[in-house]
Parts: structure tokens; sequence; C-alpha cells
């Protein structure tokens, strides 16, 4: 893993795709931090950004600092209720987009393995029999050269899940420097990783919602 020197982007500043009275949507760059770290040098994210324009704005969950994509935040304690009860619940859909070494052997699959903190090397994860249940669905969009283009979709929630799940089964995420060799690491300049759909019910309206991201890795 490479020392973590912090840089957020500064454009765009803000990538605001909706917003109401309950919820804010935004698609967040790579580099950005979704929250604010103990370090004052990570005070500038995600969240202190929106707070700028929306004061009442609320963190809902989170992405890896260096993955893309949509974000969903909420304006009021029962948006924030009702939306960490839906992924908690895992009654949010979400599909992420992610360019991996190598060449998968089926097209498609589930991955099932169970994931615990690395004590000794923290943030990091590691599979572990005795870790939290985790599960990542793949499926093959691009066969590349040296690399292949992957829809995934995650059932549960863990820290770091996709990355870990991806390296687990021998295809490392390109550009990951937290858990990549450093052919991994210089494959790509940044975490080939997005966000891609985002689908969960309105907490006022009761609505289905679904917000989408494009990227071009």
């Amino acid at each position: 893993m490479q020392i973590f020197t912090y840089q957020p982007p500064r454009i765009p500043w803000l990538d605001i795709r909706y917003f109401d009275r309950d919820i804010i949507i935004v698609n967040k760059p790579s580099g950005l931090l979704s929250n604010p770290g103990i370090a004052k040098s990570t005070h500038d994210c995600a969240l202190t950004r929106l707070q700028q324009r929306f004061k009442d704005a609320i963190l809902v969950h989170r992405l890896d600092c260096a993955t893309s994509g949509i974000m969903v935040f909420a304006r009021n304690k029962k948006a924030e209720s009702s939306l960490k009860t839906q992924f908690q619940d895992r009654k949010t859909q979400k599909t992420y987009i992610a360019e991996v070494v190598g060449h998968l052997k089926e097209p498609s699959g589930v991955i099932d393995k169970s994931l615990i903190a690395d004590k000794a090397n923290p943030p990091l994860q590691q599979v572990s029999e005795g870790g939290k249940a985790a599960i990542t669905h793949y499926q093959t969009l691009e066969v590349r050269a040296n690399s292949t283009l992957l829809m995934l979709k995650p059932i549960t929630g863990r820290t770091h899940q996709l990355r870990v799940h991806m390296l687990a089964i021998g295809h490392p995420i390109l550009g990951d420097d937290f858990y990549g060799e450093q052919h991994v690491i210089e494959a790509a300049p940044r975490l080939k990783l997005h966000a891609k759909t985002l689908s969960f019910i309105h907490p006022y309206t009761a609505k289905s919602m679904a917000f989408t991201s494009h990227c071009s890795f």
C-alpha cells in the first residue's frame, strides 16, 4: 500500500445531479473523500462541500476516496433514518463498473467470501471465515487485451468489499493502491472503480428512484 497523500480534485467542485427537500444526489469524483477524516487536511470532502450550499446535508453512506460515482445525502433526520435503514436492510440496489487485471475463467458469477478488518494494517480488510458475510455478483462487459471490464453488484456493503473480493479471486482492480502490487497500481492513473447506479425508495414520496452516472473506463 502506498502512503496516502490527500489532494482532492477541485474541478468540478460539486456535481449535483438532483435535489429536493429531503435528498441530494451527487456524482463524486475519484480522489475526494465522502466525509472528513481526523486530520485537518481532510476537511475538504463531498459532505463539507455540499454543506457550503445545503447546510442541512447529512451523510448517509460512503464511497472510498478513490471510487467515483453516485452518492445520496439526506436533508433531514427522517430522510436520514429512512435511507440508512434501506442500506442496512439491503433494500437499495447498487451497480459498479470496474476494470480488473487479466481475464476471468467464467464470464459471470458470485463471490461469497466473508470479510474482516486487518487489525495489523488498518484500514485494510481481508477474507476470513470468521468475518462478516460479504457477497458480490459480477458480469463481464468487455474483454480487453490485458484486462476485463466488469459490472459488479454488491449484495452486502462491507468496507472495501469490491476491492478485496476482486483481489481474492486473482483479479485486482486496476490502480488499486491499497491492495494491488506495484504493476497493478501503475496500470491506471486512478482506481478503476465507479458507482454507476443507485436505486432506493424516496423517504417522503415512497416512490422508487434510480440515478445513473456513466464513466469512461
